[in-house]
């Protein structure tokens, strides 16, 4: 329930505070006094937008304070995951500041509006006229069967499902039109891999094949130049390696003169080394050389498809074409992938679909059940409220659909007369019959669901005499299991609550204020009694005053 309200720089107030009690508390004034002021308080401390038309003075901040005691509203578990501090008395305060921005604080914890918005729809619920139209939506009709129903926990378990069941769908319509794009590429790039494949291909591979048709292309002039240098090497009398063992037999003689002739001749000896290791490796490389016409054409062969396959990927080495071959590799067994991903989703889906039926079915039977405990129990009360011949219509068509709240369609129909036929609320209530209706439906969810603090604005519109001292008991009673307000310009009504707030308006030279205030049991009757005649008050209104407060 709120407990306070601190309103400063803000519209037609300049500095007002002011203190609520539980039970029924009315707020009168005259048309124009500031009572829509009040309200659009209250809706920027619920997390409306603002904009500097609320600011009284331009040049300094508009501050709205609303304290709220929210000890029996089991609300901590909300505080812990927005990360705030929880309070049992919690205090929401909005800025607006001169420059347009506006900030909002959650028990002094800067919260965006969402935030705010979020948190409010569990402390007050203003009900106007463009609510009372509201019952003309489907949603809502449903919110009032379902409160009936007490299906609050099975339609959490149905949208908890159902979320799960939409993103396996999302999940599932993805994975479709993937396969249907891949499907499309699937047998050119299967082609292309299979190619690859028969290829063979091997890191390095290209170098030394180029190497081997180099060989093999050139054995001719390879195996002359083989053997003219082992001829040269291998010459008994002029060969290299007769030379080399003069040179070395020369130099061993005078080595051992001195430590430059030892040099030159290790020198000489090495090189004979060298050049015998040479030699050796050129008669291997003649004994190997062969005239290979088969092994040569093969060479060719395999060149020419690698060569062929680069030029087709537009690569220019084998490793690129490995890893062509890798990605279509990849490629294939990803399409191969979804398919087993689609068949786990098809069989999520189905399981969800089951469980989804079985949760709408028992949903859609405690609406059944509801229906005629509701409708006995609206016109039971509209029969108080001079509505004796009012009958409801509801009737529930399951459908294929999943919709957020089940898979029933709704038909709630309306009929004040009798011999009257059905139709749309919206179309076939009077203002005044909408009204009733309204309160009624709000005093059955009262019994059935905890609601937040009730604020009626102007809910009596079309209704007088008993019918407005009915609608004042009603509210009267809901008070004793929640705070509610009622901005009434009915004395009926007035005289019903547990304390009074009047709202006025007055000129200071060239400045009009509005303020809230509480009456005491005098200015009760007083004001009451301006209600019932006016401003000149007479004896018989005082007295019907005092009667209707008795």
């Amino acid at each position: 329930m709120i407990t306070s309200l601190s309103i400063k720089n803000y519209a037609l107030i300049e500095k007002l505070s002011i203190d609520f009690s539980k039970g029924f508390s009315i707020i009168t004034g005259e048309t124009g006094a500031g009572k829509s002021i009040i309200l659009g308080a209250l809706g920027l401390v619920l997390g409306k937008r603002a904009d500097l038309t609320s600011l009284k003075n331009k040049e300094e901040k508009c501050v709205i304070e609303a304290q709220f005691e929210i000890s029996k509203y089991n609300l901590q578990e909300f505080f812990e995951a927005n990360d705030l501090d929880y309070e049992d008395e919690t205090i929401i305060r909005r800025e607006i500041l001169p420059s347009g921005k506006s900030r909002a604080f959650i028990n002094d914890s800067p919260v965006n509006l969402q935030e705010l918005q979020n948190l409010s729809v569990f402390l007050i619920d203003i009900h106007s006229q463009q609510q009372t139209q509201e019952l003309s939506d489907e949603g809502v009709q449903f919110k009032i069967i379902d409160a009936i129903a007490q299906n609050s926990e099975i339609i959490d378990s149905y949208q908890k499902l159902l979320k799960v069941y939409k993103t396996d769908k999302s999940k599932l319509n993805a994975l479709l039109k993937k396969q249907s794009d891949a499907g499309k590429e699937q047998e050119y790039n299967t082609f292309l891999l299979n190619e690859l494949v028969a290829a063979k291909l091997k890191s390095g591979e290209q170098e030394e094949l180029e190497a081997d048709f180099e060989k093999l292309n050139n054995v001719e002039i390879i195996k002359e130049s083989i053997d003219k240098s082992l001829a040269i090497a291998n010459e008994e009398q002029f060969g290299v390696f007769h030379n080399l063992n003069e040179i070395k037999t020369s130099l061993q003689k005078i080595a051992a003169f001195s430590s430059e002739y030892q040099n030159l001749f290790e020198r000489v000896t090495s090189v004979a080394i060298e050049f015998d290791d040479v030699s050796k490796e050129l008669q291997n490389a003649a004994d190997k050389l062969l005239n290979d016409p088969e092994k040569l054409e093969l060479v060719s062969q395999k060149l020419q498809l690698i060569y062929n396959l680069q030029k087709k990927h537009q690569v220019t080495n084998v490793d690129e074409l490995l890893q062509i071959q890798s990605n279509l590799e990849n490629s294939v067994l990803e399409l191969g992938n979804i398919e087993e991903e689609i068949a786990i989703l098809l069989t999520s889906i189905k399981q969800k679909t089951e469980e989804l039926d079985l949760l709408s079915a028992k949903i859609h039977q405690n609406r059944k059940e509801a229906i005629p405990v509701l409708s006995k129990q609206l016109i039971s009360i509209l029969e108080t409220l001079g509505m004796p011949n009012a009958q409801f219509k509801m009737e529930l068509t399951p459908s294929d659909a999943y919709f957020l709240n089940g898979k029933d369609e709704l038909q709630f129909l309306f009929s004040a007369n009798k011999g009257a036929d059905f139709g749309l609320l919206k179309k076939v209530a009077s203002g005044g019959e909408m009204s009733r209706i309204m309160l009624t439906v709000k005093a059955i969810l009262a019994q059935y669901s905890k609601l937040p603090t009730l604020i009626f604005d102007e809910i009596d519109t079309g209704v007088s005499g008993e019918i407005a001292i009915r609608m004042g008991e009603i509210m009267k009673e809901m008070s004793c299991k929640m705070q509610i307000f009622a901005i009434t310009h009915l004395p009926q009504i007035a005289a019903k609550g547990d304390s009074h707030f009047k709202v006025s308006k007055s000129t200071v030279g060239d400045d009009t204020q509005s303020e809230l205030k509480l009456l005491s049991q005098q200015e009760r009757v007083i004001e009451i009694a301006q209600m019932l005649s006016g401003a000149n008050i007479s004896d018989s209104a005082l007295n019907h005053a005092k009667q209707l407060l008795n």
